[in-house]
C-alpha cells in the first residue's frame, strides 16, 4: 500500500520508504511509479494506461516526499520550476558526528564514479559544483539531528557532502558509517517540499512524517 501526502487532477505525492525505487532500473524490482499508477487506475477507475510523470528522485535507501504528475502539462512545468531551482527541498538527516558548525552552507566540487555508484568530493572545480545549508536541529543520546536545504541537486549530494565533513548519515556505510540498519535504510529524509502549484499558481507545501523507529521518534 502507498501512502499518499498529497493529491489532485495534475500532481500526486507520496510518501516513499525506504528501499523503493522512485522508478524501474537495472535491479528489475518494481518501481514505486507502478504502485502509484495501480493506485490510479483504481481509484478513478480509469481504463487503459495511466498517465504518470517522474519529476525528481530520491536514493533507494532515502525515505519521504516523492512527487509525481499526473498530466503532461503538469510534468514539462514541474521538470521548469526543479530546473529554475524555484522548488525549495528540505531535508532530515540523523548524523554520527557532531558538526563542525550549528549552521553552515557547505560548497564543494563532485565527481561520480559510475562503477560504484558512489560520489566523491574532489578538489579544485573539477566536478560539478554542490551546495547545500545545514543547521543542526537536534541533539539526540548517541547521534544529531540536521535540517538540510540543498541549493544543486547532484548524485548522493547529501550523503557526501555531510561525509566530508565527519557527519556520517546513520547507516549510511556506502559513505563510512560504524554500522548499518537492519533494514537497510539511511537515516535521510525528505521532509518538506515547497513550491508553486503548475496549474493553480497557489503555495504547496507537503510534510512527510519521519519513519518508525526509536531514533527518529526521538526527533520529533
Amino acid at each position: 500500500m502507498i501512502e499518499v501526502l498529497y493529491e489532485d487532477n495534475h500532481l500526486i505525492a507520496v510518501n516513499k520508504k525506504s528501499g523503493d525505487i522512485v522508478q524501474g532500473d537495472k535491479t528489475g524490482d518494481t518501481p514505486l511509479s507502478d504502485f502509484v499508477k495501480e493506485y490510479i487506475k483504481k481509484k478513478y477507475n480509469k481504463p487503459g494506461e495511466v498517465f504518470l510523470g517522474t519529476i525528481h528522485r530520491l536514493d533507494r535507501p532515502t525515505s519521504g516526499i516523492v512527487l509525481y504528475a499526473r498530466t503532461s502539462k503538469a510534468l514539462s512545468r514541474m521538470n521548469e520550476q526543479f530546473r529554475e531551482k524555484k522548488v525549495q527541498k528540505t531535508y532530515w538527516a540523523v548524523v554520527e558526528n557532531l558538526p563542525p558548525n550549528t549552521i553552515d552552507t557547505l560548497d564543494n566540487y563532485l565527481r561520480k564514479n559510475q562503477k560504484q555508484n558512489k560520489s566523491y568530493v574532489t578538489k579544485g572545480n573539477n566536478g560539478k559544483h554542490a551546495i547545500l545549508d545545514y543547521k543542526l536541529l537536534k541533539t539526540l543520546d548517541n547521534f544529531y539531528l540536521l535540517e538540510i536545504r540543498p541549493q544543486t541537486g547532484r548524485h548522493h549530494q547529501i550523503r557526501v557532502q555531510l561525509a566530508n565533513i565527519g557527519c556520517i548519515i546513520k547507516g549510511d556505510l556506502k559513505y563510512g558509517a560504524k554500522r548499518s540498519n537492519k533494514d537497510a535504510s539511511i537515516h535521510l529524509l525528505a521532509q518538506k517540499l515547497e513550491f508553486i502549484h503548475p496549474v493553480k499558481k497557489e503555495p504547496i507545501t507537503i510534510v512527510a512524517p519521519t519513519p518508525k523507529d526509536s531514533v527518529w521518534d526521538a526527533c520529533k
